[in-house]
Parts: C-alpha cells; sequence; structure tokens
C-alpha cells in the first residue's frame, strides 16, 4: 500500500480548527447575539470544528508590557490561537473603525496569524460595519495573513433578531455564512497543506 499518496488526502480531510474571535468588550454588547447564530452555523458543519476568544474574557493590557497579568491571559488566548489553522473575527463598527480592544489582542500576537486565513462578520447601524472590516483586511495583511473575499454583515444589527437571538429572516445570513464559511475552509486546506510542507518565513 502506498500510504505516501494516501496521507495528504487523509490530512486535507481533517476538519479544521478555527478560531472564533469575539471583538467586542463594550458594556451591554451586542457581539454575544451575534457570535451565538454564527457558532450555529459553524458547527452545523463537519469541516470545522470551533472553539471561542473573546476580547471581554481578556486582561491584556494596552501597554503590550509583559507583566505576570499578561502572561497568564496570553496562556488562555494563545494557544487557542497558535493551533488554529483558521480565524472568524467578529467585530461590531465603532467611530468608523473596529474596536481598540480587539486590535490589542491581534496586536499581542504575530506568528500565530501567518499564512492561515480570515473570515469576517461584522455588525452595526447603516453600514453593517464594513468600514471595520476593510481596516481589519489592512491589519491582516501586514500579519501576513489571508482574509477572505466574502463577509457576513448585519445592518441595523439589533433590528435582525428578536427577543431570543434567533434572526427574524435567516435566508440571507445563512446564505453568506456558508459562502464565507467555503472559502474559509478551501483556504484553510491549501495554507494549511503549505505550511506542513514548507513552513512559512514571512
Amino acid at each position: 500500500m502506498n500510504t505516501t499518496a494516501t496521507a495528504p488526502a487523509a490530512a486535507a480531510a481533517d476538519p479544521l480548527r478555527l478560531t472564533l474571535v469575539v471583538g467586542s468588550n463594550r458594556h451591554g454588547r451586542f457581539g454575544p447575539v451575534v457570535a451565538d447564530w454564527l457558532l450555529g452555523r459553524i458547527r452545523d458543519r463537519d469541516d470545522l470544528v470551533a472553539e471561542v476568544v473573546d476580547v471581554a474574557e481578556t486582561a491584556l493590557p494596552m501597554s503590550l508590557e509583559p507583566t505576570p497579568e499578561a502572561t497568564a491571559a496570553l496562556s488562555r488566548i494563545t494557544p487557542k490561537l497558535a493551533r488554529a489553522d483558521a480565524f472568524v473575527v467578529l467585530t461590531p463598527e465603532y467611530n468608523h473603525s473596529f474596536p481598540a480592544g480587539l486590535k490589542n489582542l491581534v496586536d499581542w500576537h504575530f506568528t500565530e496569524w501567518q499564512a492561515k486565513p480570515v473570515g469576517l462578520v461584522s455588525y452595526g447601524g447603516l453600514s453593517g460595519g464594513l468600514r471595520a472590516v476593510e481596516h481589519l483586511r489592512q491589519v491582516f495583511a501586514e500579519l501576513h495573513a489571508v482574509t477572505v473575499r466574502d463577509t457576513v454583515s448585519f445592518h441595523n444589527a439589533g433590528a435582525s433578531f428578536d427577543d431570543r437571538g434567533a434572526l427574524r429572516d435567516p435566508s440571507g445570513p445563512d446564505a453568506a455564512a456558508k459562502t464565507m464559511l467555503d472559502q474559509l475552509v478551501w483556504w484553510g486546506h491549501a495554507l494549511r497543506e503549505a505550511r506542513a510542507s514548507r513552513p512559512y518565513g514571512g
């Protein structure tokens, strides 16, 4: 039996490890509602296994000083980023951009993002958070990550969900999530195989 021919195919069939980064820590935030919906879409698939990093549950100083408190916080966050094959970053839009807490979490890491794909999901008012998404694309390009083309955005997000956190009309968002996650899976497998055969040296 030619095991060298079957090993790459078996590896490609393994589910991708996906880390969902919930990017808001504002009091009264709406992010968990969107995150719960998104996790439902991810868990419906057999090609992704998800875990969560929530900015609101981190205690990383803005100074980037490696204090004992920062080291303790990183011990809970960094492994989830390091072992991920792909990311989805969920962001609101604050003043035409994404939150400072999210930027701080991103800036505490570097190699963990490299040569991995990032899907972007946003929510907000009329813009649906899309201006925050465009800023994040620039940040992740600098970190040698690959953002997938299609996004999921919720315009006037509060009106899109009912009091139980269910979408009033799931057809559009569900279709957008499938498109984005399909692209993420393609890139996730391609880049995982590339990193395995030739470590990224960027």
